[in-house]
């Protein structure tokens, strides 16, 4: 039985700096191991949008990542292309962010979170990052992300975390964001 990405994690950073702190990070992913079984990718046409899009692993000489590019429309009601990872088990209650090294074209992408309040599709939580073409590290505190309804409470608990998706959303445009890790702190 394999253990959790959350759990492999937490493990690997006893082993290796002793205690764990909110300070440490907690690795989700960083792509080096068949990433492919754990992401998933979908578009707005689960609603009768018309995004296109795709997510491509690759490899370069110094960092392994993933690609999500595609175009976003928000004609028939659409406007998202996504890349989705469920979590194991959440992380702990100590994790105040999220933690996202990343690069693209120039444009703003989205972390959204699923929660165990989050349950019906329409329903999660956002915040942003806008990439250069450098990689970047990225800091998203959980009191940054917005809700997408009033049903939900104002600020995610660590704790219920279900979910991580990287979103090129709300409006016409041509998405292309790598992502080489992603994690919590």
């Amino acid at each position: 039985m394999r253990l959790s990405k959350v759990m492999s994690a937490c493990l690997a950073m006893m082993l290796l700096s002793g205690p764990s702190t909110a300070a440490d990070t907690m690795m989700i992913d960083d792509f080096k191991t068949t990433p492919q079984s754990d992401w998933r990718f979908f578009a707005d046409t689960v609603m009768g949008g018309v995004s296109t899009g795709q997510a491509q692993f690759s490899n370069e000489t110094d960092s392994d990542f993933v690609r999500l590019t595609g175009q976003v429309s928000t004609s028939n009601n659409g406007g998202f292309i996504q890349i989705r990872t469920d979590l194991d088990t959440p992380p702990p209650a100590d994790v105040t962010g999220i933690r996202i090294v990343a690069r693209g074209n120039n444009q703003p992408y989205f972390v959204h979170l699923r929660t165990s309040g989050t349950v019906l599709p329409w329903q999660y939580y956002q915040a942003s990052f806008t990439v250069s073409g450098s990689w970047t590290e990225f800091r998203l505190p959980l009191t940054d992300f917005e809700r997408s309804g009033g049903m939900l409470r104002k600020t995610p608990l660590a704790t219920a975390l279900k979910s991580v998706g990287i979103v090129a959303y709300g409006r016409d445009h041509e998405a292309m964001v790598d992502v080489r890790e992603i994690g919590f702190y």
